[in-house]
């Protein structure tokens, strides 16, 4: 691990947010010279942002409490391209009015995270990118990029070797975020672009057309796209996405999310979505056989915490304790007993309540999705395609529930 003199780069490398640095030595002695301004985008694609985006809330979080000022740039004008990378098919072409709401929605989670009475700012790209002048933006811009080299990024190479159609709308992405970095530099000094590892390519297009543009010297920093100890994506759910707006998703679903993570990921989660010091994550990591339900419940309530409030965790908490630990799973519910094997190959939603009881039929069972009826763990299932797994047990078994009234217990045996 390099060591830091700044404490920005020092603290995201020992939570294990850094995956790549175009220059850590030059970024290192920027940051510990005086504040730096840095920023990550985020494009209105749904009304809410889901955990998988906390990693990126999270680093601006710390970037404000090192001293510096971040920015939570929102994609306005970039949402109606849409970000191809990695993307087997274009995204949906949203309207400008379904951007707007997507905005409302996105822009109330950042204040639970960042002060922006503070150093901390939020701006949108729709007020520069919009104006735009095409043929003026062509010559100005659009000269300094090669299409030989933008066809050989990872983004873009792998959507045309599965001959996959990539449209030239899309293709203009990778220029307008480059374009993004120059003008935030223009406007505000910043200084540093961060995202996910899979930005890195567009990223460093950005640094270059900095360079070519007006001669500064601009760095990336990207952290490592997360995956769950058993492959699983992050922030997915045999119950959808985990959603950060209380209105698609509540305090205790929210909760329970956390609640229920894997044994091998509790230590990294603590580093990445907390703000607990260092020693005390490592002695709750320390914790051996149940005791590291412990560790989980503290996870759980200290993100919930960050993102609902410190009242609204320790309530889903209790709410949990109660109906988790106070003898109605224990006693008070039916339980049905499945080979162990099923749960390790992943059983299907559907037929995991058909097996309990609960539905007569996967038809219906899918008739009860599309309907709001059923959840695991009291967690509302809309993916009628996902998988149950030892990552969803709960002290030893998996609630199902139809309805208000009707709850099973799954255990594997």
């Amino acid at each position: 691990m390099t060591a830091f003199k700044s404490d920005f780069l020092r603290i995201l490398s020992e939570r294990g947010f850094v995956h790549q640095i175009s220059d850590p030595e030059g970024l290192d002695a920027a940051a510990a010279k005086g504040p730096i301004s840095a920023y990550i985008g985020f494009d209105a694609t749904a009304s809410s942002l889901h955990a998988g985006s906390l990693i990126q809330i999270m680093m601006l979080h710390w970037m404000q409490k090192t001293g510096h000022k971040p920015i939570a740039l929102m994609g306005g004008g970039t949402s109606m391209v849409g970000d191809p990378s990695f993307k087997d098919d274009a995204r949906k072409l949203l309207t400008v009015d379904d951007i707007e709401r997507n905005l409302a929605g996105i822009r109330k989670v950042f204040a639970n995270y960042l002060d922006f009475g503070g150093s901390a700012s939020m701006l949108n790209n729709a007020d520069w990118l919009l104006g735009l002048n095409y043929l003026e933006f062509l010559r100005d811009v659009g000269r300094h990029f090669s299409v030989n080299r933008m066809l050989s990024f990872d983004s873009v190479k792998t959507r045309l070797d599965r001959e996959q159609s990539l449209s030239f709308l899309e293709f203009n992405y990778m220029i307008l975020q480059a374009y993004d970095f120059v003008e935030l530099n223009k406007r505000t000094g910043c200084v540093l672009q961060m995202g996910g590892s899979d930005q890195w390519g567009n990223i460093v297009n950005g640094i270059d057309l900095g360079h070519r543009m007006s001669n500064v010297q601009l760095y990336a920093l990207t952290s490592p796209l997360l995956t769950t100890a058993s492959g699983g994506k992050m922030g997915k759910t045999a119950s959808g996405a985990v959603w950060l707006n209380a209105d698609l998703m509540s305090a205790y679903e929210f909760w329970q999310f956390w609640r229920n993570t894997e044994d091998a990921d509790v230590e990294r989660f603590l580093k990445l979505y907390t703000t607990l010091p260092l020693p005390e994550i490592a002695k709750l990591a320390a914790l051996g056989g149940a005791e590291i339900n412990e560790a989980k419940k503290v996870l759980a309530t200290e993100v919930t915490a960050m993102l609902h409030g410190r009242a609204a965790a320790e309530a889903a908490s209790e709410t949990a304790r109660k109906t988790f630990e106070e003898g109605s799973l224990a006693s008070d519910l039916p339980s049905i007993a499945l080979p162990r094997a099923e749960f390790d190959e992943g059983l299907g939603v559907l037929t995991a309540f058909v097996r309990a009881g609960l539905v007569p039929s996967t038809g219906e069972a899918r008739r009860q999705v599309k309907a709001g009826g059923l959840r695991v763990n009291d967690m509302l299932v809309s993916d009628e395609r996902a998988t149950l797994s030892p990552s969803d047990l709960v002290d030893g078994a998996i609630k199902l529930s139809f309805g208000k009234k009707k709850h099973v217990l799954l255990r594997p045996e």
